[in-house]
């Protein structure tokens, strides 16, 4: 019998392989704890991860929000107008909220009143409101009654034109508003007075002008409307101021936080309407002022500055 051939030197190292490879799968697993940190530390990490994210929400919602930022959040989203301010007929005296408007009249008209002219103002063209009253729509009916006093329902309801005293177009109570949709708002306020003698919208959306004219050939006793437009129809002797009693003037701010005092172009055409019409009637005490509505501190400031 021929001897089996001795195996060769590679031979020899590949029937090692074999039993050498389980070998060292059982050197592996008898590792020392400390010699495994970096699959622990990652597990760590991970750890305090998933208890970190529930804290961060928290933190932020137990966070006060500032009153500012979440007016100007407000008002960037369109949602609703702002709110807070200060209530100008209500909070200061008639001779403050003189002060504020002619200041506010002095600059938008970019000069100054003399001392002359100061004169000619009486603090009792203001109108006071009760302090402490809401100024919302359904609180406005009240406010004017109580401004208009006891001659309320002869000014303000009767549907009759009287010759010689009270002539077709000429409205005893005038609102003037920065936007057509709050003249409309206002206008619900007043419904207590309007079942007989039909209130005129004076605003362009949605209404011609000849419609507005035909509309003041009648007795009109609540006008309201954009000044603009307002304007536009004295302009044209369609709407007269000859028996106007009260101008009140809708302060609310809007979504931005603009007044019927700061919107551009609107702001402008108010105190256009103001100079050519409203003024002599102050001036002469057969009209009175009053705000509705609350107005920024800041607004205030500007126009009446800290000593």
């Amino acid at each position: 019998m021929t001897p089996a051939p001795e195996p060769t030197a590679a031979a020899a190292g590949r029937k090692r392989k074999k039993p050498h490879g389980p070998s060292k799968t059982l050197g592996k697993k008898p590792v020392h704890p400390s010699s495994a940190p970096a699959p622990a530390k990652g597990k760590r990490k991970k750890q305090k991860h998933k208890e970190k994210k529930p804290r961060q929400p928290n933190a932020q919602a137990k966070k006060p929000a500032e009153p500012e930022q979440t007016t100007a959040s407000a008002g960037a989203a369109g949602d609703e107008p702002a709110v807070g301010g200060v209530l100008l007929s209500a909070t200061m005296t008639p001779a403050r909220q003189l002060e504020f408007f002619l200041r506010s009249f002095e600059r938008a008209g970019k000069m100054r009143l003399s001392p002359l002219e100061l004169d000619s103002y009486s603090e009792g063209c203001m109108v006071q409101l009760a302090e402490g009253a809401s100024q919302d729509v359904e609180s406005f009916g009240d406010h004017v009654k109580g401004a208009f006093g006891e001659s309320w329902k002869e000014e303000l309801c009767d549907a009759n034109v009287i010759e010689g005293k009270i002539d077709v177009g000429s409205p005893a109570l005038l609102v003037i508003c920065s936007a057509a949709l709050r003249s409309l708002e206002l206008l619900r306020g007043l419904k207590t007075f309007t079942k007989e003698c039909r209130p005129v919208k004076l605003f362009a959306k949605h209404l011609k002008v000849e419609e507005q004219v035909a509309m003041l050939n009648a007795r009109v006793n609540i006008a309201c409307g954009t000044p603009s437009r307002i304007k536009k129809l004295i302009d044209m002797e369609a709407l007269s101021l000859s028996r106007l009693k009260l101008v009140v003037l809708d302060m609310q701010r809007d979504a931005k936080s603009f007044t019927l005092f700061t919107l551009p172009q609107v702001s402008n055409e108010f105190w256009d309407l103001y100079k050519g019409y409203v003024d002599q009637k102050i001036r002469g005490g057969d009209t009175r002022i009053c705000f509705y509505g609350a107005v920024s501190e800041k607004d205030i400031t500007k126009a009446i500055p800290p000593e």
